[in-house]
């Protein structure tokens, strides 16, 4: 039987570092509206909708054709923020794939690897898929350490693991697709922050340190979030030649 997956956006419109930056106009199109045109592009994402804690960004998307669930601005995250999004629609789905609103270059090959794999490690209850890029000391890059297994240890915006003996060329990098099973959302979502999240400042150690089972898959290919206006302006540069977007403008 056919998996029925659901596909949800979270965003919000007072972005710290780059203010509203999910209505930005990107080839005259808002830079949310990409990341759901490029959802829709997926083959097995059966729904998407935009989680976003704003009316505004609500009406823009709408005129654009986009689906939207209008969602408390007090979220912590955006796992938080999917989560009352799937309560809300009130419908059965196998898996659920969180797709980061800030990345309107998201490849839709991408989202479809992902929830292949998660269909085929289904005792895992959270996939977070890696690319390897060059060792680098970025901070805004989230680090993935995972065994022979593919299961993930640990997750940091420090260089791990630390070359005490040996050079590490490539650190495995946190992609922002990540695949849910239902009753793993709803947990992650009934828990509080934890400290390690407090700690390192990242949404999904809270996800192991309540003992959740999280795997990761490597893509090929590259990445980025918009998060600063030279993200901007790179992403407007980029999406001239995507192959992507001349599927969905």
């Amino acid at each position: 039987m056919k998996k029925k997956i659901l596909g949800l956006i979270p965003t919000r419109l007072n972005s710290r570092r780059l203010p509203a930056k999910a209505l930005l106009p990107i080839n005259n199109i808002p830079l949310i509206v990409h990341v759901y045109r490029r959802a829709k592009l997926s083959k097995n994402l059966n729904e998407v909708f935009i989680c976003c804690d704003d009316s505004k960004i609500l009406k823009v998307i709408k005129k654009f054709g986009a689906k939207g669930i209008l969602t408390s601005k007090h979220h912590t995250n955006g796992t938080e923020r999917i989560c009352e999004g799937y309560k809300k629609i009130k419908k059965k789905y196998d898996y659920i794939i969180d797709i980061q609103g800030d990345e309107p270059l998201i490849s839709p090959n991408h989202i479809d690897q992902v929830i292949n794999y998660h269909i085929k490690n289904s005792s895992a209850d959270i996939i977070i898929p890696n690319l390897k890029v060059p060792n680098s000391n970025n901070t805004n890059l989230v680090k993935i350490v995972s065994n022979k297994k593919n299961e993930i240890l640990y997750i940091s915006r420090a260089n791990v693991p630390y070359e005490f003996k040996n050079k590490n060329k490539n650190i495995k990098k946190h992609l922002s697709i990540i695949s849910f099973s239902p009753e793993a959302l709803l947990k992650y979502c009934k828990s509080k922050k934890s400290d390690l999240e407090k700690i390192e400042d990242i949404e999904l150690l809270r996800a192991l340190d309540i003992g959740l089972k999280l795997k990761t898959i490597n893509l090929k290919g590259d990445s980025f979030s918009v998060d600063v206006f030279e993200d901007y302006k790179k992403a407007k540069s980029q999406m001239k030649q995507d192959k992507y977007f001349k599927l969905y403008k």
